[in-house]
């Protein structure tokens, strides 16, 4: 009677954790499909006419541009920093490197 409530106890708590393991799944990715040539040239000769709108997406996408520069600018000097930090801490692991080898000779 033990041996039929343990395998009872432990199909239960086989069936929960796969309930729990079935919710914690993703969904299944939603596949879109690309643009085809002919969309694309409509859309360019339909954004062709409409001027006003667009030179504000001009003015948007250069403002972005400019940001994205000066993201970039900022992100290189930290790599720099980051590049010469790293150089010092190689310097100061060879140098503790010979004073062990040092100490292990006295």
């Amino acid at each position: 009677m033990d041996v039929m409530r343990q395998r009872l106890l432990f199909m239960s708590i086989f069936a929960a954790m796969s309930v729990f393991a079935a919710k914690a799944q993703s969904p299944a990715p939603i596949v879109i499909q690309a643009a085809s040539a002919a969309t694309v040239s409509s859309e360019a000769a339909s954004a062709a006419t409409v001027s006003a709108p667009a030179a504000q997406d001009s003015e948007a996408l250069q403002a972005a541009i400019k940001s994205l520069q000066e993201i970039k600018t900022a992100n290189d000097e930290t790599l720099k920093k980051q590049e010469a930090a790293l150089q010092q801490l190689d310097e100061l692991q060879k140098a503790a490197d010979q004073v062990k080898i040092f100490g292990k000779r006295g």
